[in-house]
């Protein structure tokens, strides 16, 4: 099928699109992450962009496969330019929906990314997992600790993220400053709690983000 016929197709079925549930999970772990809804200049719906280096190729795939009802291509290769380096991305768009302004409501203010007000109903167990492949890391080979990067954030988001990890899961953290921003730093007495939880929903590709925790 053609770009033109498959665009098509979509303009005669978005209309019964409906968000699953777990779309909806996978979906708050990725926005609380790396992806982004986008808002054009002429577009009264949301669109979700999901852009990663091609190291994250799999795991770009499989957040396809999870949306593939809501995109009209399949995952692209683009050169991008980042402080005078050129870097390989691998991307995909969905088509613009109604059904994602809810979730631009909730997750921006002037078009500024924030931590929504229902993140301790909305971070399940696949939210989590799906939150940390896309912007978790070890602390470094030698240690057990794991970070969430989360230095876009302001204070006030920290907080309803920590307090959600705190009540939900009774999972311990600080925050750590760094350059750009601050980092959720997961505490090694409760580091083990973390990954149990998240470890049924890791693609196996993206273990290694674990290290010694594996």
């Amino acid at each position: 099928m053609d770009l033109k016929k498959n665009t098509q197709k979509f303009e005669v079925n978005k209309q019964g699109l409906k968000l699953t549930k777990y779309q909806h999970e996978v979906l708050v772990g990725t926005l609380l992450g790396d992806s982004h809804l986008c808002l054009g200049k002429t577009n009264r719906n949301y669109s979700l962009r999901i852009l990663h280096g091609y190291s994250q190729k799999i795991y770009t795939d499989w957040l396809y496969v999870v949306f593939q009802d809501w995109a009209t291509t399949p995952p692209k290769i683009k050169n991008q330019m980042t402080k005078g380096k050129m870097y390989q991305k691998y991307w995909f768009n969905t088509i613009s929906h109604e059904s994602l302004n809810f979730y631009g409501q909730q997750f921006y203010v002037d078009r500024k990314k924030i931590v929504p007000e229902l993140i301790h109903e909305w971070l399940t167990p696949l939210a989590l997992a799906v939150w940390f492949m896309d912007d978790g890391s070890i602390k470094s080979k030698f240690h057990r600790a794991l970070i969430l990067n989360t230095q876009s954030y302001s204070d006030l988001d920290l907080y309803k993220l920590q307090n959600s990890l705190w009540k939900r899961y009774g999972i311990s953290t600080i925050l750590r400053n760094q350059k750009e921003g601050k980092q959720i730093y997961i505490l090694a007495v409760t580091v083990q709690r973390f990954v149990n939880i998240i470890r049924p929903y890791i693609l196996p590709e993206m273990e290694y983000k674990l290290g010694k925790l594996r």
